[in-house]
């Protein structure tokens, strides 16, 4: 797959504007719950955004006030109360695949959170690389109240990177709602934005990165990710190497002919 103008999934909805793609889930009625086929369908859009042409950023937006509710009660957690070791840990493993394809797209992903944010709901804004939400956003790591360790789809390798452990802990010991205002000011979400004009800013933030140069914006995404498990020295000699590829592109060469030129760089991704 090179486009993603034909995409059409089953279980959630799908926009392309301006080479941003904007997801969400759609099942508003239920506060947007995940299921196993959505689970799926959603992971595999992400794992194909590393092949496509014309997605340079993707938005997760929310849905009638809304971002996810989690695992649908009825349709998930029913199910997995049935079932045997290796059935569930074929489950946690595709949900675990989902974290991993959204750091692996070379796209930068923003969650747009408006109201409930729980459970996987929770995860999948953790896992986008910015976060936007408006004071009515309430996001809970609830694993712990429904009798599951914390340690979920990657919740404790990547939410005391964002928010310091000690926080990390109290929300995966507890399963409480963090307000919008603590997850501002922890870090969780870089502003708060009145519900009405949630999804403009997103897309605003969106377009403005789309329109910059998108293979150094992949490289950006991939050492933020790498850089977690490196010494200082690794990480200094990677940026290198991949500021040493960057400066082979065409859209480095854009710009300095721009700057010189007194004008401002339209980049394309070369």
């Amino acid at each position: 797959m090179t486009s993603m103008a034909d995409f059409n999934p089953k279980h959630f909805l799908f926009e392309l504007k301006n080479k941003v793609a904007v997801i969400r889930l759609s099942r508003p009625d239920r506060k947007n719950p995940l299921t196993f086929d959505s689970y799926a369908e959603l992971r595999d859009m992400f794992r194909d955004l590393t092949y496509v042409d014309d997605v340079n950023v993707v938005v997760f937006a929310s849905n009638e006030g809304n971002f996810c509710s989690g695992g649908d009660v009825h349709d998930i957690i029913a199910p997995l109360v049935a079932m045997d070791m290796p059935e569930l840990l074929k489950f946690t493993r595709m949900t675990g695949d989902l974290v991993k394809a959204m750091i692996n797209a070379p796209q930068p992903i923003i969650a747009a959170v408006d109201g409930i944010a729980a459970g996987a709901g929770a995860i999948a804004a953790m896992a986008s690389d910015m976060r936007l939400a408006t004071s009515n956003a309430k996001t809970a790591f609830l694993f712990n109240r429904v009798g599951l360790a914390g340690c979920d789809m990657g919740a404790c390798a990547i939410l005391p990177r964002i928010i310091g452990q000690g926080r990390a802990a109290e929300l995966l010991f507890t399963g409480r709602a963090m307000t919008a205002e603590e997850g501002e000011r922890w870090g969780f979400y870089s502003r708060l934005v009145d519900a009405a004009e949630l999804e403009a800013e997103a897309m605003k933030l969106a377009e403005r990165i789309a329109a910059g140069p998108t293979f150094a914006n992949m490289m950006t995404k991939n050492q933020l990710n790498q850089e977690w498990s490196m010494t200082i020295d690794q990480a200094i000699e990677a940026e290198a190497q991949a500021q040493a590829i960057c400066m082979q592109t065409k859209d480095f060469e854009r710009a300095y002919k721009a700057f010189v030129a007194k004008e401002k760089p339209v980049f394309e991704g070369d």
